[in-house]
């Protein structure tokens, strides 16, 4: 008698979705000239078996026994589908061209930090590398460039979470030459005080002085910049909302910039939508 309980179960996710990840497996595997029948799984099943982990956290364990396959496979699944699904997310020089053909006023920049299982890794300090101070637990800083209405169009790669937002926007070295030469064509990026002077193509509010006071012209400008700007949080909610798996990484930690831009990927997919 079994003593095991099998289950039918719906995964939420638009088949076109799993059909174009199933062919990026596919065209992968004849790049590298998988030979057939050598894999436990098809290009469609392993998709599947990607789509559950980004949308449902579904621990690599219960994959690996749904699947019949050992977890150091199921494993190497997962990360060849996070590769594959990452090498389709725009680079940085495409997304700011498309925010600029399609009529974008403003663009906004804003940091976000995916939790992380407990990492100790000492920095030259050593100080914690993966701690955040300011969210008081371990993760990695990804920055997030979106659209007006806080439609994510690119994620740089991972940092530590220790790092300020203004340390992780400098880490990604083609991201303030592009946004100044931007800025010249008079398309301005606003952030929060995070990024306070990091350069004259990003607009962030004006810090209120030691011992002093804010002008009304300075409080009204604050006003604006901090109201046009929130809904900035749209773009990190999206991801964060639409796929359970980033809200806890239990990968290398160095993996989230991969991860974060897969999910990116997914949810242009998803949503059918690009800028």
């Amino acid at each position: 008698m079994p003593t095991s309980v099998t289950y039918t179960a719906t995964l939420a996710v638009n088949r076109s979705t799993a059909e174009f990840l199933a062919a990026q497996l596919a065209a992968h595997r004849l790049t590298r000239r998988t030979r057939a029948g050598t894999r436990a799984l098809g290009p469609f099943s392993q998709a599947v078996l990607v789509l559950r982990w980004f949308l449902e956290d579904t621990r690599v364990r219960d994959l690996a026994v749904d699947n019949s396959i050992g977890r150091s496979t199921a494993y190497a699944y997962l990360h060849e589908g996070i590769d594959v699904l990452a090498a389709q997310a725009p680079d940085l020089h495409t997304a700011l061209e498309e925010a600029k053909t399609a009529g974008a006023t403003h663009l906004n920049l804003d940091g976000t930090v995916v939790r992380t299982d407990r990492v100790s890794t000492p920095s030259p300090n050593g100080a914690d590398l993966w701690w955040s101070g300011k969210h008081k637990h371990h993760g990695g800083n990804i920055q997030v460039m979106s659209d007006p209405d806080g439609w994510p169009l690119w994620t740089s790669e991972v940092r530590p979470g220790r790092e300020h937002d203004t340390t992780c926007a400098k880490a990604a070295k083609e991201l303030l030459p592009a946004l100044e030469d931007l800025a010249q064509t008079g398309l301005l990026t606003l952030a929060d005080l995070g990024y306070e002077n990091l350069s004259p193509a990003v607009r962030h509010p004006i810090k209120k002085p030691k011992n002093g006071r804010l002008t009304e012209d300075q409080r009204a400008y604050n006003q604006v910049i901090r109201g046009v700007h929130a809904v900035a949080e749209r773009a990190n909610s999206l991801l964060k909302t639409t796929f359970k798996a980033l809200r806890r990484v239990t990968l290398d930690p160095w993996r989230i910039g991969a991860i974060t831009r897969a999910a990116l990927v997914l949810l242009r997919l998803e949503h059918g939508r690009h800028t």
